[in-house]
């Protein structure tokens, strides 16, 4: 083992983290300064900007002459799935909850994932694992609930319906991806701008334009635009091929919920709920021990 790597895989891991945990924080003060469809728009397009620079500077850069028909075919699938719908969706669940439970609320894709490996994958679900996703459920209710009743009066339906909607489309992005070989970051660009598309289209049908929303809100979609859709993804990546063990790296990006929950009460102003932390413990607990079953298999 490569201590030297296996540290700056650690400590690259851990810069991601505090950067994906700003996040919930980051789009809900950047929601005060203009609708989430708008946000949504010029924060592609500065993270198309961030990847494409990027990407020049790495080993394998895009060349759009050896693209084939399928490379676009398959990005024009991608990138209608992530940016566009999952975003659209998640950030209109920012909209309309608090930045605690949509974000919590987000981390219930590795749930969604198992399930969509079963008719996908072929992937078979033991009774161990139905146990860990019944905790994870539980988590979910305490959440969306937030102490009304376990029984579930929601704190806002659609909102929650919004948010662990969005976890279906990553999942189903992450299947889709976990079958693409190409070059991460070239991938994830022409898949972004395939998205942008689609954000121009959604615009010329609703008959609008997204204005640019000013200082504030500008340096709101540069920095969602950076942090969450460019360059921590890289960083990601980077701490994942220098790892010794690819597991131990990927679990620590389940600090960020929880240290979201400190700048979401520093920045955003909200007083966090003794629900939601139980909840996103369970949530996350479910997840893990879902993860653990897999490695005894």
């Amino acid at each position: 083992m490569n201590v030297t790597n296996q540290r700056k895989a650690y400590g690259l891991a851990l810069l991601a983290v505090l950067f994906w945990s700003t996040i919930s924080s980051a789009l809900k003060i950047t929601l005060r300064y203009m609708p989430f469809d708008v946000m949504l728009f010029w924060t592609v397009l500065f993270a198309i900007f961030f990847l494409f620079l990027m990407n020049r500077f790495s080993k394998v850069p895009l060349r759009f002459s050896s693209l084939t028909q399928k490379d676009y075919l398959s990005s024009a699938l991608m990138g209608l799935i992530n940016p566009f719908l999952y975003y659209l969706i998640l950030f209109k669940a920012y909209d309309l909850l608090e930045a605690q439970v949509a974000g919590a609320l987000n981390y219930t894709w590795p749930i969604v994932l198992t399930l969509l490996s079963i008719p996908m994958l072929k992937q078979k679900l033991s009774w161990k694992s139905i146990g860990a996703i019944g905790i994870s459920f539980v988590g979910i209710l305490f959440v969306s609930s937030q102490g009304e009743s376990l029984l579930g009066k929601m704190v806002h339906p659609l909102g929650i319906i919004l948010a662990v909607g969005s976890a279906f489309f990553w999942a189903l992005y992450w299947i889709l991806n976990m079958k693409d070989s190409r070059e991460d970051t070239g991938k994830i660009l022409l898949n972004l701008m395939f998205g942008f598309i689609y954000m121009v289209l959604y615009f010329i049908v609703s008959g609008r334009f997204p204005l640019w929303p000013g200082l504030q809100g500008g340096i709101g979609v540069v920095y969602i635009g950076l942090f969450e859709m460019s360059l921590t993804y890289v960083i990601w990546l980077k701490a994942l091929n220098s790892s010794e063990n690819v597991a131990k790296v990927s679990n620590l990006i389940y600090l960020s919920p929880f240290l979201g929950l400190f700048w979401i009460r520093n920045t955003v102003g909200e007083a966090i709920h003794l629900t939601t932390i139980i909840g996103l413990t369970l949530i996350v607990l479910g997840i893990v021990l879902q993860q653990f079953v897999k490695q005894q298999k």
